[in-house]
């Protein structure tokens, strides 16, 4: 029941002040996160949309929410939780799984959300639900739902979260997500979309994006740094090419960026040093090469740092390794030569630190000497900041645009 006061407080918060959650039919389906996907309600780093008030008479909002549902439950052909024999009738407030808020009064009961999560609903989307305008929260995570996103979201103009992960959807990248005014909260996980990733996606005003688990391929996105996101999960895709140079130079706020099984290649930028507020940096099974950039050191709040599974090299520098927040260093199966003294205190830390199969002379559980003879990327030249001077974090934003500059073609 703590998850349903949850949903009912957040629903008071993005609903006007003067309308009150009315909810039929018992609480939600399993709130919250479980198996492979998202769930639960977001409560993210603040990008604060204000939701359109409400029109129409409240026995239309209610008629229309009425055949939205009707038009859903036709669509969905298994329901081995009986969820849907509640939706009968044309009072859709006391639907299993629909939330309704408003009073009485001249505003009336609309549905403000629906949490479906868990339920294990076999089906499709409908065009219909673009019906329920005034809908904050849609969370359908771990279901069997498939096709794709109707074009006719877009209309939904009060969507705040949309969680479509764990289930079975498939096709390109749904673009009509990107024109649902109002939304903040993205969750495609665990789902078999494909194709390229939209630059679009990270220009608009989002502050969770969620994509890890599909079949997403291509480059990623010149202006992947320019989302305003604290989330960007893009794990477990096949995603290539490099990170972008530019990364780091036009935004500042990102918190979590998990790039990790993917099949990118060339240098770690220098960019990532600009995300002060990072606390966690994996890259993990890729084919990233050359010399750590020394600007990681910047990543004052960085506490999970995974580089493991790549084919980095060089000395693991002090700086990295002095970093007062870091809790867990994972750099195992690289070609890195060395680390300092300030790494070994990592241990006497409490922080994790695997850096088992590198080529780290003297060390226990290091690649055989053959495999060390020939460092992968040996030749490859990365865009590093002009070492003359020592490393000044503050000073970073201004360096890094002038060698992006004199680099661009």
């Amino acid at each position: 029941m703590g998850m349903f006061w949850l949903l009912a407080f957040v629903l008071c918060q993005i609903i006007p002040t003067q309308a009150a959650v009315t909810v039929g039919g018992g609480v939600g389906i399993n709130i919250g996160n479980a198996g492979g996907g998202g769930g639960g309600v977001w409560i993210g780093g603040g990008i604060n949309n204000n939701n359109p008030t409400p029109s129409s008479s409240p026995v239309s909002k209610l008629s229309s929410a009425y055949t939205a549902l009707q038009a859903w439950k036709s669509a969905i052909t298994d329901d081995p939780l009986g969820i849907l024999k509640t939706w009968v009738g044309s009072d859709v407030c006391a639907y299993k799984g629909v939330f309704c808020a408003g009073s009485q009064g001249a505003m009336g009961p609309f549905v403000a959300g629906i949490d479906l999560n868990h339920a294990n609903l076999r089906g499709t989307l409908v065009k219909e639900l673009s019906l329920l305008s005034d809908i904050s929260i849609l969370h359908l995570n771990s279901n069997r739902f498939s096709g794709t996103v109707p074009e006719s979201f877009k209309d939904i103009t009060s969507l705040q979260e949309l969680d479509l992960s764990n289930n079975h959807f498939s096709g390109p990248f749904p673009t009509v997500v990107l024109y649902i005014p109002s939304l903040v909260y993205l969750d495609l996980r665990f789902n078999s979309f494909s194709g390229p990733i939209p630059d679009d996606l990270f220009d608009k005003r989002l502050d969770a994006i969620f994509l890890n688990n599909n079949q997403f391929e291509g480059e990623l996105p010149q202006n992947l740094g320019n989302s305003p996101a604290s989330v960007i999960n893009l794990a477990n895709n096949k995603l290539s090419g490099n990170i972008p140079v530019s990364f780091g130079l036009a935004s500042s706020k990102l918190k979590e960026i998990l790039l990790l099984n993917n099949q990118l290649t060339g240098c770690i930028p220098e960019g990532v040093g600009l995300f002060s507020e990072m606390q966690v940096f994996d890259v993990s099974r890729n084919s990233l090469m050359g010399h750590l950039p020394d600007t990681i050191s910047c990543l004052s709040d960085i506490e999970v740092l995974n580089l493991a599974h790549n084919k980095l090299s060089g000395v693991l520098p002090d700086l990295v390794c002095s970093l007062r927040s870091l809790m867990n260093l994972t750099v195992a199966y690289n070609f890195f030569s060395g680390f300092s003294q300030e790494c070994s205190k990592l241990f006497f830390r409490n922080a994790g630190f695997d850096f088992s199969l590198n080529c780290i002379p003297g060390r226990d559980m290091q690649r055989p000497e053959p495999q060390c003879s020939m460092i992968p990327g040996g030749g490859l030249s990365c865009l590093r900041i002009p070492s003359a001077q020592p490393l000044v974090c503050g000073a970073l934003v201004g360096n890094l645009a002038v060698n992006v500059s004199s680099a661009s073609p």
